[in-house]
């Protein structure tokens, strides 16, 4: 399995991931970029998504934990490079700023379905 973590200033409060399984269409998650900044560093999260960092000889390594209906996940991926592109994704948009950064006219309206 692969995973490619994507983010967008349109949304600026959510990271999304899309898993790729065999020859099966992508599996996409959205889940808040501030739990995976608070789990790069100490354990975060309940319920369907959990991040932690490792520990001891995993140090250098970041868990992301994903639960359904239809099945779990556990993925590890190099805590440095997640940690850069958070860093790159927080310069973007910061912390506080999300609200300037969302079209709420525009999600309105697609919301209740009306053409722009």
């Amino acid at each position: 399995m692969s995973a490619h973590f994507s983010y967008c200033s349109g949304d600026p409060h959510g990271i999304v991931v899309d898993f790729y399984l065999d020859e099966r269409p992508p599996v996409t998650w959205t889940f808040a970029r501030d739990l995976l900044a608070e789990g790069s560093v100490r354990p975060s999260g309940l319920g369907d998504v959990r991040v932690w960092p490792g520990e001891g000889e995993q140090t250098g390594r970041l868990y992301l934990a994903l639960t359904s209906p239809h099945g779990h996940a556990l993925l590890t991926m190099p805590r440095d490079a997640m940690t850069t592109w958070l860093g790159q994704i927080y310069r973007l948009v910061p912390p506080g700023f999300e609200e300037t950064a969302l079209d709420l006219d525009a999600e309105l309206s697609q919301l209740l379905g009306e053409v722009n």
